[in-house]
Formats: structure tokens, C-alpha cells, sequence
């Protein structure tokens, strides 16, 4: 059998399992998605590597039960699947992916903790938005909305020069500002209010699908989940 995992030491790296399609193969549980935990065997820096044992494996319980959670944490690591070649090592989003999935698994809400991976991965995916000051002339204000065009927030003096500038809330772009520097492993409590909610996601879409031009099956399968969960009985 062959496994995908994301390593500390490796990056994302293909594995080679033998005998896991064995009666009693005894390292079934240890292979099962959202799984996490020590794996010993041969890594190779060309060519399949091989695991022999695991140790000390966990599961993020909560995310194998529930649909919905899958389907986030899925997405999420589809996109540093498509972030990152495999073999390159990354132990700062190795990092982050665990903080996100157990936040996830702990019952902090999974899109918000989405837009979080979202935002901040968008400068390894060659975009990177203008977050702190105005993306034209670098003024500092409390006004600002974003603009695709300038690749970041513009201020009010700059709106005229993109009619197709995002009309966004003062409070998304609170949260974009904030996403984009948050610490995953500090995060302690964020509730964001529906209104919001929809118009983060709305905006990150929009920059996924025109400037990024990342298109995942995973999120196409997210958004048709939350379009069932929306029918009405």
C-alpha cells in the first residue's frame, strides 16, 4: 500500500506499507486519515521510502465522525498539497496543520480556522496581499477596502482608481488584517458573526479563483456540503 504523509522531517512524502492489505494487518488503525504520531522505517531522498512501526499514534476522533469537519480538513490539506512539492521540508506548516486540525477536532468553528490557513498561505501560492497599509501610496488609515487590481487594501483616497474594488465590511477586512498574522497555536477563542462569516469567504473565493487559479476538488465538494446543509426539509 502506498501512503502520502506530511513529515517534519521530509515534507510530504510517499511511503511504501508492505502487507497492509494483509488479515490483521496490525498497523491498520495506524493508517487511517487524520491520523498523527512517531512512524519508523526507511526515508529515501529519491525513490519510495518505507514504514516499518508506528508509536504513539492519535486520531483526530471528532474530524473522522463528522462529514462536515472532514470535508474542511480535507480541503485544507489539499492546499498545502498544492502549496509545497513533495520532499521539500516545511516544519513551520507542519506545525500549522496540526494546530489547525486540532482545532478543528476541539469544536472551534472550521471555517473560520479555513480562512486562517487561507489567508496565510496565499503568499506561498505567489500571492501576497497588502494587509497593513495602502497597497498605492503606503498610508496608514481606518479606512480601506481591497482591491484585486493593486493586490491589497487601498485607502479612501485611492477608491475611485478601481471601480471594481471589493466594497468590503470594516470588520472583514478587521479579520483579513488579523487572519494573515494570528498565531494558530495561540488561538484561544474567535467567534465571527454569519454576516461576516459569508463575506470572508466570499472574498478569499473570489481571490482563490482569480489570482491564485487554484481550483480544488475538495472545495468543490466543501461547497456543495454547505449548499445540502442550507435545502430546505
Amino acid at each position: 500500500m502506498l501512503v502520502k504523509f506530511f513529515t517534519a522531517e521530509a515534507g510530504k512524502k510517499m511511503f511504501l506499507i508492505r502487507g497492509a492489505r494483509r488479515p490483521k494487518f496490525k498497523m491498520t488503525a495506524d493508517l487511517l486519515p487524520f491520523s498523527y504520531g512517531t512512524y519508523d522505517g526507511t526515508l529515501k531522498k529519491q525513490g519510495l521510502s518505507y514504514i516499518a512501526t508506528a508509536d504513539h499514534v492519535k486520531h483526530f476522533s471528532q474530524i473522522s465522525a463528522d462529514l462536515m469537519l472532514n470535508a474542511y480538513a480535507t480541503y485544507i490539506m489539499g492546499l498545502l498539497d498544492a502549496a509545497f512539492p513533495d520532499g521539500v521540508v516545511v516544519s513551520q506548516w507542519f506545525d500549522k496543520l496540526f494546530y489547525a486540525l486540532n482545532l478543528i477536532n476541539n469544536g472551534f468553528d472550521p471555517a473560520i480556522i479555513t480562512n486562517i490557513v487561507e489567508v496565510q498561505l496565499l503568499p506561498v501560492l505567489g500571492v501576497a496581499p497588502e494587509w497593513h497599509h495602502c497597497a498605492v501610496c503606503g498610508r496608514t488609515t481606518t479606512t480601506y477596502d481591497y482591491s484585486e487590481q493593486f493586490g491589497g487594501l487601498i485607502c479612501e483616497r485611492h477608491f475611485a482608481a478601481d471601480p471594481h474594488r471589493l466594497h468590503l465590511a470594516p470588520r472583514t477586512l478587521y479579520y483579513l488584517q488579523l487572519f494573515s498574522a494570528v498565531e494558530l497555536a495561540k488561538i484561544g477563542k474567535i467567534q465571527v458573526n454569519q454576516r461576516t462569516k459569508a463575506q470572508l469567504q466570499q472574498t478569499l473565493d473570489q481571490i482563490y479563483d482569480h489570482d491564485v487559479g487554484l481550483k480544488l476538488k475538495s472545495k468543490r465538494f466543501l461547497q456543495q456540503m454547505k449548499q445540502w446543509s442550507l435545502t430546505p426539509k
